[in-house]
């Protein structure tokens, strides 16, 4: 077919037409759905309302709570779909306008190269210059107005914050708010007989006298998340924070990873030291953990929180320190974010390998799935997130710590690094500072270095510090390679970091950081560096224990053991508790020659190191859970 300049310009014309109606359609619509939504609030549902203020009138109801939890979702997901439409409409707007444009310019074109341009059929109402401005303007205008209107409807909801009875009532009657990302936990509210109201408190025993968390007034606020336009929920903000524990007071109690610190250090006195699991001699009592995990008991006052999880669940469990009874077991479920199917981790790590970190109001758990929760001392959920996926090999087993009023999170993956601070009281985010470092498995250290608090990790190729408060990096020292297992030691100003085919450095740190020596004769694969009182224990997975003088490096002595070395060796007492993969603890004393204190046998595989509370010692074996005592 021979195309005649007529007929390509007629073909321009009718397209320029078509993208000219369809422009004008796409921005009616835009128009008319920005001042439906500014009418209306998307989120004032009346039937939301209704069913929550019946719920607050019955607290317990537990069906009501999950038709609320349903309905929430529904208008939410609902509301998504509208801002899907909305900035696909205005993408589309701007095609169609752009279409328009491109028409007209080459129907423009083509006019040029007729000869005689007085024999072509002129369109009578464009060829008066008037009404083509009228055209042009109102056509601009009304561009430009359906445009805004797009991009503004998909920002309305950032402002949004519920109103009048609904926000009152959400703040009262503790309904899991559902969103794509965190599940906003607000404090419960009951009526009494008498028909007044009273707060629910968290109701954990405290042996320091220290006060349960003041119940928060919150509300719940979402926000654009940008070019992709997805709606992130703030996590609810408190009005009222919780009694922050004392150092002492977390020096009493063992609530993370390693001691109060997360550095193998505690401050125990008259501890026991022997047992004969066999025979039941010390053995106080022995429990069965329902759900596997690596993670080791953190206490306080009388309760111990452990974790296990499997294919099929996640679960948090507390049990009595006296009795062994299990107190509670919670499911880590029904987080929004948490991936359909469970991802693949190697049998020596699963998925719950970090141990749990608590302040005596709240425990928290973190699992390899990326799911974090927190838990009253009761066990009823307080908050729960996802923090997306790790991408680890092996799987995730950065255990967790908390500073003040900030839980700690090392999130070094292959997908990206960071480490991040989240509130305790409502999981909202305090700071996050990315990391240029690789995939890492250890777990953060918190070190006084002269005089302030400093947050210390270990990860390939960087030793860094950071300011626990605001996440600021303080110092690097580039001395690490391969998978980094190890978590620091610290002592005396010196960060002690080691790993497996990598070194084993001595890092003086302050306003600078450098490295004062270096070691390579034994290093660890997964236990951490226990620096106490000028010493340095190494342990290894082949076995091998060494001594050296922290200040100079000089190594005092070596010990080698029949099973290889997981756990941790911690301090309590002027001794060294060490637990090897056999299930075999041995107990030494800290000084420059070996002196053997003590051997005992679980009679079951362990990775964990021992925890020490109450002039007790609670061991860990791949089974089950012993409380050690006279």
């Amino acid at each position: 077919m021979n195309w005649t300049i007529k007929d390509k310009m007629n073909l321009a014309k009718g397209i320029a037409w078509i993208a000219a109606l369809f422009s004008l359609v796409v921005s009616v619509m835009l128009i008319a759905n920005y001042l439906q939504l500014k009418s209306v609030d998307p989120l004032e549902s009346p039937a939301l309302q209704a069913l929550v203020e019946q719920l607050h009138d019955n607290p317990n109801d537990d069906v009501l709570k999950e038709n609320i939890r349903a309905l929430d979702l529904l208008i939410r997901k609902a509301y998504f779909s509208s801002q899907w439409q909305i900035r696909t409409g205005a993408y589309l707007l701007i095609f169609s306008v752009l279409v328009f444009v491109l028409a007209v310019r080459y129907q423009k074109s083509l006019r040029s190269e007729l000869e005689e341009l007085e024999s072509i059929e002129k369109d009578a109402f464009l060829d008066k210059q008037l009404a083509r401005k009228w055209l042009v303007y109102s056509g601009l205008g009304l561009f430009v107005l359906a445009l805004l209107s797009g991009f503004l409807s998909d920002d309305l909801l950032s402002s949004y914050e519920p109103t009048g009875a609904l926000a009152e009532n959400q703040a009262a009657s503790g309904v899991e708010v559902i969103d794509v990302q965190p599940v906003a936990v607000v404090n419960q509210t009951e009526k009494e007989t008498g028909g007044e109201e009273k707060e629910v408190e968290a109701d954990a025993e405290d042996t320091n006298n220290q006060a349960a968390e003041p119940s928060v007034d919150a509300k719940a606020t979402t926000e654009d998340a940008g070019a992709k336009g997805e709606m992130k929920e703030k996590p609810v903000l408190a009005t009222a924070k919780a009694a922050i524990p004392t150092k002492e007071q977390f020096r009493q109690n063992y609530p993370f990873f390693r001691g109060p610190d997360g550095d193998g250090i505690t401050y125990k006195t008259n501890v026991p030291e022997k047992f004969d699991a066999a025979s039941g001699e010390n053995v106080l009592w022995k429990v069965q953990v329902p759900k596997h995990g690596y993670n080791s008991p953190i206490v306080w006052g009388d309760k111990l929180f452990v974790s296990g999880a499997d294919k099929e669940s996640r679960e948090v469990y507390c049990y009595n320190t006296a009795t062994g009874q299990l107190l509670w077991q919670t499911k880590a479920d029904q987080i929004p974010g948490s991936p359909a199917k469970t991802p693949n981790v190697t049998e020596d790590t699963g998925l719950a390998a970090p141990t749990l970190a608590t302040n005596g109001n709240a425990v928290f758990a973190i699992f390899g799935t990326g799911d974090l929760i927190a838990l009253d001392m009761e066990g009823k959920r307080r908050w729960a997130k996802n923090l997306g996926v790790p991408d680890n090999h092996y799987g995730h087993s950065s255990s967790l710590i908390i500073y003040k009023d900030k839980l700690i999170v090392q999130y070094d993956t292959n997908r990206g690094s960071k480490v991040m601070a989240l509130s305790t009281a409502d999981g909202s985010s305090q700071w996050e500072t990315v990391r240029d470092v690789n995939i890492s498995w250890a777990s953060p250290v918190l070190a006084e270095v002269d005089g302030k608090d400093q947050l210390i990790l270990n990860a390939e190729p960087l030793v860094a510090g950071y300011d626990p408060e605001t996440g600021k990096e303080l110092w690097t020292v580039e001395c690490m390679m391969g998978e980094v297992g190890p978590s620091v030691g610290y002592s005396n100003g010196m960060v002690y970091a080691a790993n497996e085919y990598a070194t084993l450095a001595a890092i003086k740190v302050g306003a600078s950081a450098e490295i004062v020596w270096e070691d390579s004769e034994y290093l660890p694969e997964v236990a951490s560096p226990l620096a106490v009182d000028g010493f340095l224990i190494i342990a290894t997975s082949y076995g091998v224990v060494a001594c050296y003088d922290a200040k100079e490096g000089t190594k005092y002595w070596e010990q080698e053991y029949g099973d290889g070395i997981y756990a941790s060796p911690v301090y309590a007492d002027g001794k060294v508790y060490l637990m090897d993969m056999g299930g075999n603890l041995h107990v030494f004393k800290l000084g420059k020659e070996f002196q053997l204190v003590a051997e005992s046998s679980l009679g079951e595989k362990s990775v964990c190191p021992p925890v020490f509370a109450q002039g007790k010692m609670f061991l860990r074996g791949f089974d089950h859970l012993y409380c050690i005592g006279k």
